[in-house]
């Protein structure tokens, strides 16, 4: 007698995850012409020539083979050197400095590091979509804690401290926020190291968007005093150094945990590619100059852009960083995802639900502006011809 066919081999961890909002709208924008995309977070500009050059010289010179697992030693030593200079914080990189395939994949190994089953992680709302999901796979559950546009989407630690639980073991932050582009400032970041000190809890921060930040100094999370030890870093090149495609991110934390996410690495993915870690290598050391003006073209997209949502109808809060705005749609009596689907159909604007970053982030929509002046110029025309059809 055969044995019964299963109904399927796939997880029901992961059969019961939803896929990422952000990609559907992608994908809509994609199969249809004159689209302006407002979506996916990724620079405009493309990667320093010099960076692309040495690559380039890495495969011409055959370094094509492995490395060490967590990363070029040279690249370590220079992401630690950046990492002092730029943020007063000070990691060996021998033992606590990670090179990770993508940011993403650093966030991912800090979970499964960190987290046993049932144990619980904060996850401050709106957040990047990745967060929850990735907690679910470590094991862990997640617990949203919500902002709200009214004063920004600041984070308020007394609302942190209402949702711990004798099973709470870390809170997730993003500053600059993915998608508000909120910063978290000293004193904030200060409460929240009190909180983590009082109730022994780990901060995984996720400090991708620290080169994007406009208006203030920048403070890292593990700047905070007492908090090196209780703080698991991730960064990368994405974002501020325009190298999205390269994939290549970063982790600094204790030893003890940085070298638990290196046995998960070792026999996930072994190391991150070899030329990119030589172009990141050559990003750290020359490109600073390059990340400034771009830095001051994204300081000039948000002003006009953010002023022009405030000036069709569209309230919309000045972020600190990163290259997002997060207007209010409320007004419109329509959820979000209404007004991203016919703003998309009828307009031909893509900008990403505000719902799929969260239950905080109903009554919103995301928009990238990192986009050329002129697109973003264009995109303000077409919002409120559509706006004044409602």
């Amino acid at each position: 007698m055969k044995p019964q066919m299963r109904n399927t081999y796939v997880s029901k961890t992961v059969a019961a995850l939803k896929p990422s909002g952000i990609r559907r709208f992608f994908d809509l924008a994609s199969g249809m012409e004159g689209v302006i995309s407002l979506g996916v977070g990724e620079p405009d500009f493309v990667t320093s020539w010099s960076v692309r050059e040495a690559s380039i010289l890495s495969l011409e010179q055959g370094y094509t083979s492995y490395t060490p697992n967590a990363g070029l030693l040279e690249l370590r030593q220079e992401i630690a050197a950046y990492l002092r200079r730029k943020f007063h914080v000070d990691y060996r990189p021998e033992t606590e400095i990670l090179v990770t395939v993508g940011a993403s994949q650093a966030i991912d190994l800090a979970l499964r590091a960190i987290l046993d089953p049932g144990d619980e992680v904060i996850v401050v709302e709106p957040s990047f979509v990745a967060y929850e999901p990735l907690v679910v796979l470590a094991g862990g559950t997640p617990v949203a804690v919500q902002t709200t546009g009214a004063d920004g989407f600041q984070l308020h630690v007394a609302q942190l401290e209402q949702a711990l639980t004798a099973r709470t073991k870390a809170i997730i932050i993003c500053s600059p926020n993915n998608p508000t582009g909120t910063v978290l400032h000293p004193a904030e970041l200060e409460a929240l190291a009190r909180l983590a000190k009082e109730h022994d809890l780990l901060v995984i921060a996720d400090e991708i968007y620290a080169e994007l930040t406009y208006d203030d100094g920048y403070m890292s999370m593990a700047a905070v005093s007492g908090m090196r030890e209780r703080t698991i870093l991730i960064s990368g090149f994405s974002k501020g150094f325009a190298m999205t495609g390269w994939r290549l991110g970063f982790a600094a934390a204790p030893e003890d945990i940085l070298q638990a996410m290196l046995k998960i690495h070792q026999y996930a993915i072994m190391c991150a590619p070899t030329m990119a870690q030589y172009g990141a290598l050559e990003a750290l050391r020359s490109g600073e100059r390059d990340v400034a003006e771009m830095r001051s073209s994204y300081r000039r997209r948000r002003n006009y852009f953010v002023s022009s949502l405030n000036e069709i109808g569209l309230p919309c809060h000045m972020p600190g960083g990163a290259f997002y705005a997060f207007p209010s749609i409320r007004h419109t009596g329509m959820t979000s995802e209404q007004f991203a689907e016919r703003l998309l159909i009828e307009e031909k604007v893509a900008v990403v639900p505000g719902s799929v970053f969260g239950q905080s982030g109903e009554g919103h929509v995301r928009c990238s502006y990192a986009s050329s002046l002129e697109q973003l110029q264009e995109a303000v025309k077409r919002i409120k011809r559509f706006l004044a059809r409602l």
